[in-house]
């Protein structure tokens, strides 16, 4: 499964370098492609809907153009991307923002950790969990 793509989606440049710094120093060799928000994340998704789905979805709920509450709504609308595991990876701790992205079909809620050691500690969980134990879809 190295081969398939991991999609994130967020508006904060600081947090995607570090995302991306995270991935790279648990030596995760899965791609990993970023969109800056939810509208270039969908164009993608929609370039050639034949290609393998991404492996899964790390998620910002506030971003500008589509934020990440549409976009949910928007994946689990379409067959073709409704297995796409999609982690919702924000700032938010409101229990309204965890509710609605469960209730929408999000698999995971995750906030973000304040301190690089922490966003790594989190990596090292996703590629625990999602990469190395869950079987995903094809």
């Amino acid at each position: 499964m190295t081969d398939r793509q991991i999609l994130m989606a967020d508006d904060d440049a600081d947090d995607r370098f570090l995302v991306k710094s995270a991935f790279e120093d648990n030596n995760i060799s899965n791609p990993v492609i970023f969109f800056e928000d939810g509208e270039q994340l969908v164009n993608h998704l929609s370039e050639d809907e034949k290609k393998p789905n991404p492996l899964l979805i790390l998620l910002d709920l506030n971003m500008p153009r589509r934020d990440g509450r549409e976009v949910l709504r928007l994946i689990r609308s379409k067959a073709v991307w409704y297995t796409i595991p999609i982690i919702i990876f924000s700032t938010s701790n409101s229990p309204d923002d965890v509710n609605f992205a469960y209730q929408n079909g999000a698999n995971c809620y995750i906030i973000k950790p304040s301190s690089y050691e922490g966003l790594k500690e989190v990596v090292v969980n996703i590629q625990r969990f999602w990469l190395d134990t869950a079987t995903l879809p094809e």
